[in-house]
């Protein structure tokens, strides 16, 4: 029998010089017949992240095509009213217990970020990497009442709404959901819908689509006509699905294109789409530098609102005036302009602080461009 090959070796091939080269080279031979570059939209802040860090950006508008980030990170595209609305909780009332993820606790709003926060006596925040550390806190302290503030896409929703059904399971009355959940096919809607960027395609996110599949995204090339194709992350793969969408462009034939074929599937993860659907509901959501978009938050059914910290704590979450610091984190998520475009980057804005939330989050664009280009040589 064969040695079994590690990560490294079995995918030493989708980072190689001459692979890049190779997929480099064909992209350039189908724009070469357009006479014009290609603007394409990776929507997923890790596609971001490799499109960065393996220096393929410079190499790409070389090839006549540039890319444009999108409202790929669930972290930056959260209303500060959310934020706003569990300071309010955590400094009013005793005995809470706030469970968030790292990004989330760094968010700058008017009132401070959930870092800078000082709790009443006998509340506190706690740093979780998963929903399960969060109902553990709670099995832990029963004298508290502990909320889990949990953001993320259909990569994450799955298993934050499982969590919240061993809560029910275990009838722990201490634990609950604010619920900061966003859906990706509206959002898309919506930017195409707007006008406001020029987009010839998308590059959809991988670990979403593992969740949701490729029927998801057929309306982007059935009404809007926009081409389209679902990446991995290794460097290959995004220039796969770059190619993809340079070639339908060419050929004027807009599909949804797999080429993540060795993870998902057209229907997606049958399982995780029908506990979404047992336990949460669509509802109009307010979306960072989007605004109100229809059917794009989920929120906990009526049959869990004892497990609902909005409804259990009657929490305000109404977006208002952002706050107005000239950070344009707003229009980066929405493909307007680039993080080197907004006066702050580099300057008052770096990653020891943050200005947005697009440089707080390790999915956030102007993070990683900072991380990846010459943001911290602007300083």
């Amino acid at each position: 029998m064969a040695p079994r090959k590690s990560s490294r070796e079995l995918f030493s091939n989708w980072r190689s010089g001459s692979t890049i080269r190779n997929l480099l080279q064909a992209i350039s031979r189908e724009t070469s017949t357009l006479n014009r570059t290609l603007r394409i939209m990776e929507v997923c802040g890790t596609h971001t992240m490799t499109l960065h860090r393996s220096g393929l950006k410079p190499l790409l508008r070389e090839a006549k095509v540039v890319m444009v980030s999108g409202p790929g990170c669930p972290v930056c595209i959260t209303p500060d009213c959310f934020h706003e609305a569990i300071i309010d909780l955590v400094t009013s009332r005793k005995n809470i217990l706030v469970a968030t993820f790292g990004d989330m606790t760094r968010v700058p709003t008017a009132r401070g970020s959930l870092q800078t926060t000082v709790p009443l006596p006998g509340s506190e925040i706690r740093i979780v990497y998963s929903p399960e550390e969060a109902l553990e806190l709670a099995r832990k302290n029963p004298e508290k009442e502990v909320i889990f503030f949990g953001a993320g896409f259909e990569t994450t929703i799955p298993a934050i709404a499982f969590t919240v059904k061993r809560a029910a399971a275990e009838n722990l009355k201490n634990f609950s959901l604010l619920a900061a959940l966003w859906l990706i096919p509206p959002a898309l809607e919506a930017i195409l819908q707007s006008g406001e960027v020029a987009i010839d395609g998308f590059i959809y996110p991988g670990h979403v689509s593992v969740i949701i599949g490729t029927r998801a995204y057929r309306f982007v090339a059935e009404k809007f006509k926009t081409p389209g194709a679902i990446a991995g992350f290794e460097p290959a793969d995004v220039l796969l699905g770059i190619l993809s969408v340079a070639r339908q462009v060419r050929e004027g034939r807009p599909e949804v294109a797999n080429q993540y074929r060795r993870v998902v599937q057209a229907e997606g993860n049958p399982r995780a789409l029908a506990l979404m659907d047992e336990m949460l509901e669509p509802y109009e959501a307010d979306w960072r530098g989007l605004g109100r978009i229809k059917n794009s938050g989920l929120r906990l059914k009526p049959r869990w609102q004892e497990l609902d910290a909005v409804r259990k704590f009657n929490l305000r979450i109404q977006p208002g005036k952002p706050l107005k610091l000239g950070c344009r984190c707003g229009e980066v998520l929405k493909g307007l302009v680039e993080p080197v475009d907004c006066p702050l980057f580099g300057r008052s804005c770096d990653p020891d602080h943050p200005r947005g939330p697009c440089m707080v989050s390790y999915e956030g664009a102007c993070l990683i461009a900072y991380k990846y280009s010459s943001g911290a040589r602007n300083k």
